[in-house]
């Protein structure tokens, strides 16, 4: 390695120095700024799915303050995460969702994924439900409007996460499920007798 070399090197370790504390002077004035956020990011990573970085994404673009939308609903439709209503003489020609804030889409798909591969709570089940009709791409955004109607929820009421579970769906198709499974077998042919068993 020549003297040519070892200023070259010099020069670039110096820039890289400094870049780095460039990046240091942003993070300080980003956590300075994101003071009034720190209540409502610890909120929201109580879902499953989220972590500190996603958080404050979502929150960096929702805001915290839940006054501003009179509804879930509200919240859902600035976001574009509901389908657009593309319906022309009686017949819908669209179900994709709006194009919207691309950063706050992203963060909230790639914790839908997260969220979904978390077995035994709601959203897994979610997911599962509706892929098995609809397909995956279709249940993962289901899974990230619920993601944000929980926020909304949770930010409204100063709440916790609170999982309503895996077996949400069964408890509360309770004797939808039943019929279904009886006529299922039904179908395969066997001659079914309910007895409930005593709590």
């Amino acid at each position: 390695m020549t003297r040519h070399h070892r200023f070259l090197l010099e020069l670039h370790l110096e820039q890289i120095d400094a870049l780095d504390r460039a990046i240091a002077r942003i993070d300080e004035g980003v956590k300075s700024d994101f003071d009034s956020f720190r209540d409502a990011t610890e909120i929201v990573k109580t879902i499953p799915g989220f972590d500190d970085l996603s958080a404050q994404s979502v929150l960096s673009e929702i805001g915290v303050d839940m006054s501003r939308y009179p509804s879930d609903n509200h919240l859902v439709s600035w976001a574009c995460m509901c389908p657009r209503n593309d319906e022309s003489a009686g017949k819908r020609r669209s179900t994709r969702m709006r194009k919207g804030s691309r950063w706050l889409k992203a963060t909230l798909f790639s914790c839908a994924w997260a969220a979904a591969r978390t077995k035994g709570c709601y959203f897994h089940a979610l997911f599962h439900r509706i892929k098995a009709r609809r397909g995956a791409k279709k249940a993962i955004g289901a899974v990230a409007t619920s993601l944000l109607r929980t926020i909304y929820h949770m930010l409204k009421d100063g709440t916790l996460y609170q999982d309503l579970g895996a077996d949400y769906f069964d408890k509360r198709h309770k004797t939808a499920s039943t019929r279904r499974l009886v006529q299922r077998l039904q179908n395969l042919g066997f001659a079914v007798q309910l007895t409930p068993v005593p709590a």
